[in-house]
């Protein structure tokens, strides 16, 4: 059962979903305009080892979404409060687009506070535009099923049907109070962000990149950045997917990341 739950983080109301009882902690962090929805294929095939922990990050999905600057340090320390407050003692952590580079800024200062690391298609490295991101950030700014369904297809770069509940909570949520401020304020704190590759070269705890084959917002070539300055680090392609693989084959997704976090010789 996948449980809906709120708290208080500097009195701003974050909403996250939750499942499983495991001792064991998993913290799974979405992406630019994401919601914890983008896992929710995923989150009961990781119940069944660890108590999963999915927040919508503060300015995105339900969460409350304060005037900010969304730079990818305000968002790593918004999730150093949430694990806190929602007491996963030494979690692992997923983390996915933005998501990623949010974990590993987390990872590279907060070495006793995670104990495995997957980033998924991480941003941090790329600092131009490609055409299918172009048209999701369209769609987040104008935000229509039209608009939606363009851009998750182009995104999933497979050619297979999107759906339908993925189009209309990305319009529903890009709709909410405030959700296009935030939005263009993590984009352009993305833009401005300083290089990220000294700290990756801090990140201690075992790390594995995950990348789509067919990644057409943040292209594979990139992995190359992380895989190299991450002292301990694994890469896996998960080939003929896009950016969200996770979404595309849970399954398959779900096997390459347990059989990394589950094994104690990593």
């Amino acid at each position: 059962m996948v449980q809906e739950s709120f708290t208080t983080i500097n009195g701003n109301k974050i909403r996250y979903l939750e499942s499983g009882d495991s001792k064991h902690a998993i913290v799974l962090v979405h992406g630019l305009g994401g919601s914890a929805e983008r896992w929710i294929n995923v989150i009961p095939a990781f119940a069944k080892h660890y108590r999963v922990l999915v927040p919508d990050l503060i300015g995105f999905g339900y969460s409350d979404k304060p005037h900010a600057d969304y730079t990818t340090k305000f968002l790593a320390d918004f999730l150093a409060k949430f694990i806190d407050v929602v007491s996963a003692d030494v979690p692992s952590m997923i983390g996915s687009s933005l998501g990623g580079q949010i974990a590993a800024r987390f990872a590279s200062t907060h070495h006793n506070s995670i104990k495995k690391l997957i980033l998924v298609s991480p941003s941090g490295t790329m600092k131009h535009t490609m055409p299918s991101l172009d048209a999701y950030i369209m769609a987040a700014l104008f935000p229509s099923k039209q608009s939606a369904k363009t851009a998750f297809e182009m995104m999933d770069g497979t050619g297979k049907k999107i759906d339908e509940s993925i189009i209309t909570g990305f319009v529903e949520r890009m709709n909410l109070p405030n959700a296009k401020l935030a939005f263009m304020s993590a984009l352009l704190g993305l833009r401005d962000a300083e290089v990220i590759i000294p700290k990756l070269k801090k990140i201690l705890v075992p790390t594995m990149i995950v990348w789509g084959s067919k990644d057409s917002v943040i292209p594979i070539k990139y992995a190359k950045d992380f895989v190299s300055s991450i002292p301990n680090c694994k890469f896996y392609k998960m080939d003929g997917y896009g950016h969200t693989p996770y979404v595309q084959n849970p399954d398959r997704f779900v096997d390459v990341a347990l059989d990394f976090l589950l094994d104690k010789n990593t």
